[in-house]
């Protein structure tokens, strides 16, 4: 079960530290700042997550459908604190029993999966009541200009460049019309300085299922 695209990958590997070091590290570090149990992470990619989960988390499995991006996060997973396993995994179908997440961690993932909705429904069921929803993602903008530059890349090549990602989605009211509660939400920028491209518009939060 998986997905290749071996270009985005190794793209993708090299440009996640350039991305790290101009600033999303500490956004990853706050999205899961806090977290405890067992979690579930949606998209691994080369696991840059995984060195700031915090001690309290009690496992993490971690799920990433490109074979060469799931390849880098095995040989990342010794960077991480806490018990972690890497598998194989699509967004639409978790290898997770129902209920049985304390936490579902997505980041720069819901831009690329097929269905927004059916990805957020299969998190909802791997959580168990109260668990909560952790999500860092690049969204459809706030001013029309960029909406309509987002429109133009989303038609053109952006999505084949860029394994499937899209990025005008209006993810937050994804994640309510999933069936969830937003307790936090922070809007951001990044790059936080220069000139943005259409995926410039972030957020990052914490939703809730009832």
């Amino acid at each position: 079960m998986g997905v290749s695209h071996p270009l985005f990958a190794r793209l993708f590997t090299r440009a996640s530290v350039a991305m790290d070091q101009a600033g999303v590290a500490e956004h990853r570090r706050r999205l899961v700042a806090g977290l405890r149990g067992r979690v579930v992470e949606v998209g691994a990619g080369n696991g840059r997550m995984f060195p700031h989960y915090p001690a309290t988390v009690t496992g993490v499995l971690a799920v990433e459908p490109e074979p060469r991006l799931r390849a880098a996060a095995v040989a990342g997973a010794a960077a991480a604190r806490v018990p972690l396993t890497v598998a194989a995994g699509l967004a639409e179908a978790l290898p997770v029993a129902d209920a049985a997440a304390d936490a579902v961690v997505f980041s720069l993932v819901l831009c690329s999966v097929p269905d927004q909705a059916v990805a957020l429904r299969e998190a909802r069921r791997v959580l168990r009541p109260g668990g909560q929803l952790r999500f860092y993602e690049h969204v459809v903008a706030e001013t029309p200009g960029l909406r309509r530059v987002q429109r133009w890349a989303d038609a053109t090549l952006w999505p084949v460049v860029c394994a499937g990602c899209h990025t005008g989605r209006d993810t937050v009211a994804a994640i309510q019309a999933a069936g969830f509660t937003v307790a936090e939400l922070a809007r951001l920028r990044f790059p936080p300085t220069g000139i943005g491209g259409p995926a410039a518009p972030h957020v990052l939060g914490t939703a809730v299922r009832p």
